[in-house]
């Protein structure tokens, strides 16, 4: 992706945008993180607000006037973005939360009468749209849609990506393209819809049992479906889908049409029908472009994809063993890189390198699920921290080097972050880790009603850290997919997200667990296992939910401090390294088997042996 160098006094870009506002009567740009398919990630094409800004995180708004450019951001990237903004000419605007509408309440407080806004409708979500119009119209402010002035003015965007469509067979997915469109169906109906369109990219993989390279990361593909009660559309780019592939299509009654048609097959549809719309998964462009009658509700396949089948978990499981293993090999060669580092550099980008290496070695692994964070000390003190070759450190002295990876394979998607103690750590590094431990540990042990929302947990991962007068600015817990999105929905563990009902916690979904505690300028500390919902029992108060956790990797106890531990969390740390012993040592051999052996010792045990905890 060609990106200007953001070292100049005032981006190019930003001079250039503004000149075309001036030229088309616009007050003020908008331009959201998002693409047609309202992403978190996004391919090349769409990836605007790093062009226009030169900030790489993954989200992030900008506002332009002609006297003012800003970018809001939450606190995982504030300190990143003063950082990579500085002299540009942006201005770092710091919200709550991604969610945050701020940037929206300043349009509307700042502009005068009579106004433009402009922002590109096709990367808008229908909800984000109605919000704009409910605060800038009293105003007299006008919103314009169908301008894309920063997509105008970068000359060289890359084209859309075009990697081919690939079949998921039966024997990964576990369910048939007839069976899952039954089940979506069978909703459609509970909302009185004929029709329901979908755009984001995830659940089109899902329900269609598709995969795709279009977005770094996640093996999804862009496309929209138009899905009726007795036939379905699927909108992709010429060429992606081969001929036999739209046969094996066809023969599930799936016809395949091209990516640009998806806003004409709307518009032809009967004004008597209904279109069931998710109005925070569908741009205002494509939503307004349908005759039919608007129902908003959340996408069925949300919820379908989230609740993995005891086949998906099947398949989950063994993905964890081979990530598993594969980190024990990482993990036993970085030991040995740090006690060499007398003779050789180590580096926060040689960490990602490393442990890439180790999971590609196995025939199920696809990609990276994410790029890995690998961050030593100050650096660890942002949660979305990336080395890059301009900006990296070397792994020197004493401290904490966090690692935050994952990885896709054919049978499931993995996310986990570990501390490493690099040299001798200091008490408080010590204590900030025994706390984020504890917390780790607290969430994992909980049981729960079902039906509970989700952001109604974040309390017992915090307390432990609320306890010290501590906390953390991201969520607790995120949904991950099946082989499919590391981040998805509906369920989300975070006190600042609304406790709705689609939040439910209900069996079969996974979730990470990860609080953290970050020392701005000195460390940062986080801890992660993924979880899953199962069943733990039923009683006169209902039936209860509890977690298994899924991640199968030591947990290093050099940082803990024990006498800060009360004797259960302890206990589940014995118990939880007791399981990965017995999971992983069939995978493993030589010397990350005796790595492996060595990081899970009972605690008690290991600290009466002289300390080699």
């Amino acid at each position: 992706m060609n990106l200007p160098d953001n070292s100049q006094p005032v981006r190019a870009p930003l001079a250039t945008l503004r000149a075309a506002m001036h030229a088309q009567g616009v007050t003020a740009c908008l331009v959201p993180s998002a693409d047609p398919h309202l992403s978190e990630y996004l391919p090349d094409h769409w990836q605007i607000r790093q062009w226009l800004t030169g900030f790489t995180g993954s989200v992030g708004t900008v506002v332009v006037t002609a006297d003012f450019a800003g970018l809001w951001v939450d606190s995982r990237y504030w300190v990143q973005a003063e950082t990579e903004l500085a002299g540009t000419g942006f201005t770092v605007m710091k919200t709550t939360s991604a969610a945050d509408p701020s940037h929206a309440t300043w349009l509307a407080h700042r502009l005068p009468q009579g106004a433009v806004v402009s922002v590109d409708g096709r990367a808008l979500s229908l909800m984000a749209r109605d919000s704009l119009v409910d605060l800038l119209h009293p105003r007299g402010i006008a919103l314009l849609l169908d301008l894309d002035l920063p997509g105008a003015c970068w000359l060289d965007r890359p084209a859309l990506p075009a990697a081919p469509v690939r079949d998921l067979p039966l024997e990964l997915a576990g369910e048939t393209r007839a069976a899952k469109l039954g089940r979506l169906r069978e909703a459609m109906r509970g909302h009185k819809a004929q029709w329901h369109l979908i755009s984001t990219l995830d659940d089109l993989a899902w329900l269609f049992n598709l995969r795709g390279a279009d977005v770094s990361f996640n093996p999804v593909f862009l496309g929209h479906a138009l899905v009726g009660l007795e036939s379905a559309t699927l909108f992709v780019g010429a060429g992606k889908i081969n001929p036999a592939l739209e046969r094996t299509l066809a023969e599930d009654g799936i016809r395949v049409e091209a990516y640009e048609r998806a806003a004409s097959a709307l518009g032809a549809l009967p004004e008597s029908d209904i279109l069931l719309v998710d109005p925070a998964r569908v741009c205002c462009i494509l939503a307004d472009a349908a005759r039919a009658h608007l129902v908003r509700a959340m996408n069925p396949t949300q919820f379908f994809k989230s609740q993995k089948t005891d086949f998906e978990l099947s398949r989950v499981r063994r993905a964890m063993e081979i990530d598993g293993a594969a980190l024990c090999a990482f993990f036993a060669w970085l030991d040995t890189a740090i006690a060499d580092r007398a003779r050789q550099t180590l580096t926060e980008l040689m960490i990602d390198e490393a442990v890439t290496r180790e999971r590609a070695r196995h025939a199920d692994f696809v990609s990276r699920s994410f790029g890995t964070i690998a961050a030593f000390n100050a650096n660890g003190a942002m949660p979305h921290y990336r080395a890059t070759a301009r900006s990296h450190a070397r792994i020197d002295g004493h401290g904490l080097l966090l690692i935050d990876s994952g990885a896709q394979y054919l049978g499931g998607t993995t996310d986990i972050t570990r501390v490493v103690p690099v040299g001798t750590p200091t008490r408080e590094q010590m204590e900030d880790y025994t706390a984020v431990l504890r917390a780790m540990i607290a969430l994992s042990r909980l049981r729960f009603p079902r039906g509970v929302a989700a952001p109604m947990l974040d309390v017992v991962a915090r307390a432990p850290l609320w306890d010290r007068l501590a906390d953390y600015g991201h969520g607790t817990g995120h949904g991950v997919g099946y082989y499919l999105n590391v981040h998805e929905g509906p369920q989300v563990i975070s006190y600042r997200a609304a406790p709705l009902p689609h939040t439910a916690m209900q069996p079969g979904m996974i979730t990470s667990n990860e609080p953290g505690l970050y020392r701005p300028g000195r460390w940062g500390v986080r801890i992660e296992n993924l979880l899953c919902n199962r069943i733990a029992g039923e009683s006169e108060f209902g039936e209860f939910l509890e977690f298994e956790t899924l991640t199968l990797c030591p947990i290093d106890t050099r940082c803990v401090l024990p006498e800060q531990m009360r004797a259960d969390e302890i206990a589940w740390l014995d118990s939880y390294h007791a399981e990965v012993r017995q999971r992983l040592a069939p995978h493993l051999g030589g010397d990350a088997l005796g790595w492996m052996l060595r990081r899970t010792e009972p605690i008690l045990s290991a600290q009466s042996e002289g300390g080699r905890l």
